[in-house]
C-alpha cells in the first residue's frame, strides 16, 4: 500500500497539522515524522513489537515510514497530529526511536513547555495570521529538537539506513498486495515467490514489522472493509460478508462480534457517529473524522483549556 494521509486543509509545504477523531486505523505508514497528541478519549497504538495505551495529554512520536496502527476501546480518540517532512531537515541523520513517548522521558516542566509550544504552533497554523509559516516552522522545529534530544534514539549507519529503506519498501509491497487481494484469497506463498524469499522468512518478516501474522493482517483489512460497507451502503449483510472476503456468514458474524463487541446487524443499527456528534468518515482502512480548520481551532482551544 502506498500510504498517503488524507488531509483536509494542507497549507504548508512539508508541515501539516490536523485534528482527528478516530475509532480505528489499520496498519499504515507514511514518509513524515508524525507526532500525535491525544486530547480526548482513548487511543491504543501498535508500532513494531510495542503497544502503547495513551491517556489524554500524552503524546507519541513516529519516525518516517514506521508502520503503526490505531485502536480504541469504544471511546473514540481525538488527537492533534503534526506531520513534518524529512525534507525540511536534510542534515538530520536516519535514526531509530528506542523511546517514543515524551511522558516517559521529560519532567513535568518540560512536558508543559512541549504542550505550550505545540498548541501555539497549531493555533497559528489554523488561524493563518500574517507570516504564520515562519512561526509554525520555528516552533515545530523546537518541538522536534526537544523530542530527539530527550527521547532515546539511535543513529543508523549507512548500511542500517539502507536496510531500513529496503524493509520499508518490502512492507509497502506487502500492504499493497493485501489491499488488492483481501476480497479473494491472498497467498503468502505467492507473495514470497514475488519477493524472492522463503515462505518462513516472509512470515517472520511480517510478524516482526507489522506485529501480526499475515492472516491477522488480511483479517484486519477485511473487517475494516466490512465495517465500511455496513455503515456506508445498503448492501445485504450476506453480500457484505462476501465482498469483504469472508466465505461463511456464521463465522463472519461471530468473529465480527468478538472483534468489536457487536454483531454486524447491531453495528449497522448503532450507526457509530464520532464523539464530536458528526458522522465519521469511513474507508477501507479507517473510521475517523478529520476536522476542518475552523472546527480544529475551536476544539483545540476548548480541550487545551480542559
Amino acid at each position: 500500500m502506498n500510504e498517503v494521509e488524507i488531509i483536509r486543509h494542507c497549507q504548508m509545504e512539508g508541515l501539516t497539522f490536523f485534528l482527528n477523531t478516530v475509532e480505528h486505523r489499520t496498519p499504515h505508514c507514511h514518509p513524515e515524522w508524525e507526532l500525535l497528541w491525544l486530547l480526548e478519549g482513548t487511543l491504543e497504538v501498535s508500532c513494531g513489537q510495542q503497544a502503547y495505551a495513551l491517556a489524554p495529554g500524552q503524546m507519541i512520536l513516529f519516525a518516517p515510514n514506521e508502520i503503526h496502527e490505531f485502536r480504541t476501546d469504544g471511546q473514540n480518540g481525538t488527537f492533534l497530529c503534526l506531520q513534518l517532512s524529512p525534507q525540511l531537515y536534510p542534515a538530520l541523520p536516519a535514526m531509530a526511536l528506542e523511546q517514543r513517548c515524551p511522558h516517559q522521558a521529560l519532567n513535568e516542566e518540560e512536558l508543559q513547555g512541549l504542550c505550550t509550544a505545540l498548541f501555539a504552533a497549531a493555533e497559528s497554523y489554523f488561524l493563518r495570521a500574517q507570516h504564520y509559516e515562519l512561526f509554525c516552522l520555528g516552533q515545530c522545529s523546537l518541538v522536534l529538537h526537544t523530542l530527539l534530544t530527550r527521547l532515546t534514539v539511535r543513529i543508523l549507519t549507512r548500511e542500517e539506513a539502507a536496510a531500513t529503506d529496503r524493509r520499508n519498501a518490502r512492507l509497502q509491497r506487502i500492504l499493497h498486495y493485501v489491499d488488492e487481494n483481501y476480497m479473494r484469497k491472498p497467498s503468502l506463498a505467492l507473495l514470497a515467490e514475488q519477493e524472492g524469499c522463503s515462505l518462513s522468512y516472509l512470515s517472520h518478516f511480517i510478524r516482526q514489522t507489522a506485529n501480526m501474522t499475515f492472516q491477522e493482517l488480511v483479517a484486519a483489512v477485511r473487517f475494516s472493509s466490512a465495517r465500511h460497507l455496513i455503515a456506508e451502503t445498503d448492501m445485504r449483510l450476506l453480500d457484505v460478508c462476501v465482498a469483504a472476503g469472508f466465505s461463511d456468514y456464521r463465522y463472519f458474524s461471530r468473529a465480527f462480534r468478538q472483534q468489536y463487541g457487536l454483531t454486524p446487524e447491531e453495528y449497522r443499527r448503532a450507526g457509530h457517529a464520532g464523539r464530536t456528534g458528526h458522522a465519521a468518515r469511513r474507508s477501507l482502512h479507517s473510521v475517523e473524522r478529520i476536522c476542518t480548520a475552523e472546527e480544529s481551532l475551536a476544539l483545540l482551544r476548548r480541550l487545551y483549556k480542559e
